[in-house]
Parts: structure tokens; C-alpha cells; sequence
């Protein structure tokens, strides 16, 4: 590497890396392009051998000076770190200057779910035209079985075991993992299949007109008319339906790992969050019931009008 040259060529490499030898995903390209455009940005001008800890540190301090959330921050020295570790590999450097810059604390955010009556009521409809049916496979095989939205939409029919129940998806870093297809989503899918006596195995699963694959923006956008029509709710998107499947699942089996294998989660610390969901739904169930709830309501006038124990024996 030359030291006179700054940033940029090296965070194409970098970027050339992810594409040819991770395989990462156009989407996951991008997110490191603008983060470590940002980066350049400010420290460009001078070469990569000569950024140290406290470049790092300034560009965190902006950051946060602009408003970003500690998500965000995090998220951008995440990038940096991806980065500086690559060029360390490589012997470009000798230690990565990023190594032990933290992003302000940021209180964790519990993910929205939607109870299990809510989420019953977006398969109320009755189906019929193709459409339709599509539509209903697609919800039933993305709340039955927690998968990601692009893990949905890269599905092929030759990924289906439809004998035993089960379909092969690929996940975050090109990794593949079985999961199981629930009776409702696997007649939902047979349906679907039905409607379509001409596909073989190398089609999607899901197509638009003819044999195109479904978008994951055709998705979300389907999903939101569904719900909307059904629920209300015209804010249900394909993440909800992920975090709504581990809720409940977690809540009924209360098999953490089971859950993390399910999702696909490398760190079950990524599941443990899940756990928050199930104590709180705990907690509600305690106030509502237990007679020595703290926080149960009170009622109007209690405790003005009760009539009094005074002289009472204690039973």
C-alpha cells in the first residue's frame, strides 16, 4: 500500500472484498460504502497508515455532535472497524486504530411484536384468485417459520421439502440453515403451488407476473394492504412478523436456543432480547391477577369506602 495515497482506493478494495470473497449482499455493500464514505470525508486527505486511535475517536465525537443516535454511531464505528481489520490482515498495518473506540451508551430498544390474537387476524380473509393465495403462503411461511424478508424472496422451489416439512434458506453471510414449515404455511404453500402446475425447481417460490421473483418491496407492500384491510394496521411489516414469531414461541417453549437456530442469530445474546419480551408479557399477567400486585390498578374509591377491620380477628 502506497503511503502516499489516502482512503479511497483502499475502501474500494475493501468494499471489492465483501462483494468477491464474503458475498455479501448489494444491500450490506452499500451500508459499508456510505459509513466509510463518511469516514473518508473527514480524515481522507491524509494516508491510512497514519490514522490513529484518536482520528477515530474525533470522527465519533462528530457524529455525535451532528445528532446521530448511539445506534448510528455504532453502527459507522462498526464499518470503520470492519475496515481497519481488513487492511490489518492483509499487512497493510500494523494494529487497527478503530480497536477500543465505543459509541455513546445507548439504552437497548425491545422489538415490537404483535400478540398472537392481533396476528391471527391477518389470515382472516378468505382467499381466492391467485394473488391471493400467493399472498397467504407468503405470510404463512414468513410468521410459521421467523425467516428474514430477503431469506423469503430468495427462495427457489427446489429449497422445499414439502414431504417432510421443511425448507433450506440463506441467511446473513451466505449461510444456509433448515427450517421447519408449520402445517398451516405448508398447506398455504401446496396452494400456491397449485396455481402454478407449470413451475419447476429452479423457479422462485414467489413470482409477481409470470415467472419474475417478488421484490422485498413488493412484499412490504403487499403485507401493508393485508393488514391494513384486516388489523387496521397499515404499519405490519415483515420484521414484525419475524420478532412476533419469536415471542411467541419463546413465550410457549421458553427454548432459548431453540429460538437463536430458528432465527439463525451466530450470538444467542442476539435472541436474549426476546426474553425482555416474555418477562414483560410476566409481569402483565401478575398485575392483572395477583391479589398483592404492586401494580395493580386501583379501583375508584378504594380504600375510602371499605368497611373497616377494626375488631376483626386476623384469619
Amino acid at each position: 500500500m502506497n503511503a502516499e495515497v489516502g482512503m479511497d482506493a483502499d475502501v474500494e478494495r475493501f468494499l471489492t472484498h465483501l462483494v468477491v470473497e464474503r458475498r455479501a449482499s448489494a444491500h450490506t455493500v452499500a451500508a459499508y460504502r456510505r459509513d466509510l464514505q463518511r469516514f473518508v470525508g473527514d480524515w481522507g486527505e491524509i494516508p491510512t497508515t497514519t490514522i490513529r486511535s484518536h482520528h477515530v475517536r474525533e470522527f465519533a465525537g462528530r457524529l455525535h455532535a451532528r445528532g446521530l443516535s448511539p445506534r448510528t454511531i455504532a453502527r459507522h464505528l462498526s464499518s470503520v472497524r470492519s475496515f481497519f481489520d481488513y487492511l490489518v490482515r492483509h499487512g497493510d498495518l500494523g494494529a487497527n486504530p478503530a480497536t477500543g473506540v465505543r459509541a455513546p451508551k445507548q439504552r437497548q430498544r425491545l422489538p415490537k411484536t404483535m400478540d398472537p390474537d392481533q396476528t391471527a387476524q391477518l389470515f382472516s380473509e378468505r382467499v381466492e384468485s391467485s394473488i391471493e393465495v400467493r399472498d397467504r403462503a407468503l405470510l404463512e411461511l414468513l410468521y410459521g417459520s421467523g425467516i428474514r424478508l430477503a431469506e423469503l424472496v430468495d427462495i427457489d422451489i427446489r429449497d422445499l421439502d414439502l414431504a417432510n416439512g421443511f425448507v433450506t434458506v440463506t441467511g446473513k453471510g451466505q449461510k444456509t440453515r433448515v427450517v421447519p414449515i408449520g402445517k398451516a404455511a405448508l398447506d398455504a404453500i401446496q396452494n400456491w403451488l397449485a396455481k402454478r402446475p407449470d413451475a419447476i425447481g429452479r423457479d422462485p417460490l414467489f413470482t409477481s407476473r409470470g415467472r419474475a421473483r417478488m421484490s422485498p418491496r413488493n412484499v412490504q407492500l403487499r403485507l401493508k394492504k393485508i393488514a391494513a384491510r384486516t388489523t387496521g394496521n397499515d404499519g405490519v411489516h415483515p420484521h414484525l412478523l419475524r420478532h412476533s414469531f419469536a415471542s411467541h414461541l419463546l413465550e410457549s417453549s421458553g427454548d432459548l436456543r431453540a429460538v437463536q437456530e430458528l432465527l439463525g442469530h451466530a450470538d444467542i445474546s442476539t435472541t436474549q432480547v426476546y426474553t425482555h419480551l416474555d418477562f414483560q408479557h410476566l409481569a402483565k399477567v401478575y398485575d392483572a391477577a395477583h391479589p398483592r400486585a404492586r401494580r395493580r390498578p386501583r379501583t375508584e374509591n378504594e380504600g375510602e369506602c371499605a368497611p373497616s377491620r377494626r375488631g376483626q380477628s386476623t384469619p
